[in-house]
């Protein structure tokens, strides 16, 4: 069962979606919930079927006291590395919500101090906390609606159906194609990409 809150009302959690993937941004949500919010399908992202977090979205998006959502994109990843990115993402987000925050629960390990708001780091915090969990849905969904929305110009490589991550048909795909400007360059994107032919 998960929790609502660590620190108690007006908690913020946030997560990301994106981190591992070759193309597109790395997307972050911060969500504050309502004292009293209730819901008996909610849990990490990762755990829930599509049309699960696609159910989920808009209840979240009414029921929240405030969220917010932003996206780092592959040019900004490359410059400052791909955990600065997540923290940022999460920054953004945490910047976009229209009340401020009593504290701050994250998911997973790193983070950065955000405006002198107490803040937390919990490792598996997704399937613990109410907040994050509902972050962590927000981060997902919104990603893949992006990652569909670039699916319209370069189809060849299957966003709407890989979202960027680094499957067997992506990796394909760009060994036949080549990069797009979506595809982040400081990334490993084939195999053999660091290999020597010696």
């Amino acid at each position: 069962m998960l929790k609502l809150f660590l620190y108690g009302q007006n908690e913020a959690g946030t997560d990301e979606a994106g981190r591992g993937c070759l193309a597109g941004p790395v997307t972050a949500a911060a969500i504050i919930l309502p004292a009293n919010f209730k819901n008996e399908i909610l849990n990490d992202s990762k755990l829930l079927s599509e049309k699960k977090r696609l159910l989920l979205k808009p209840l979240l998006e009414k029921e929240a006291v405030s969220f917010g959502v932003a996206h780092i994109q592959p040019k900004e990843i490359d410059t400052i590395n791909i955990l600065n990115a997540s923290i940022l993402a999460m920054h953004r987000a945490l910047d976009e919500l229209k009340k401020v925050p009593s504290s701050i629960i994250v998911d997973g390990n790193r983070f950065k101090p955000y405006r002198n708001i107490a803040s937390e780091c919990i490792v598996k915090g997704d399937s613990k906390f109410m907040a994050i969990a509902a972050a962590s849905i927000l981060a997902k969904t919104y990603r893949d609606s992006y990652m569909e929305r670039l699916h319209e110009e370069y189809p060849m490589y299957n966003w709407k159906k890989n979202k960027g991550y680094p499957t067997k048909e992506h990796r394909e795909a760009i060994r036949t194609y080549g990069l797009t400007k979506y595809h982040r360059r400081s990334f490993k994107q084939l195999p053999e990409q660091y290999a020597l032919d010696l």
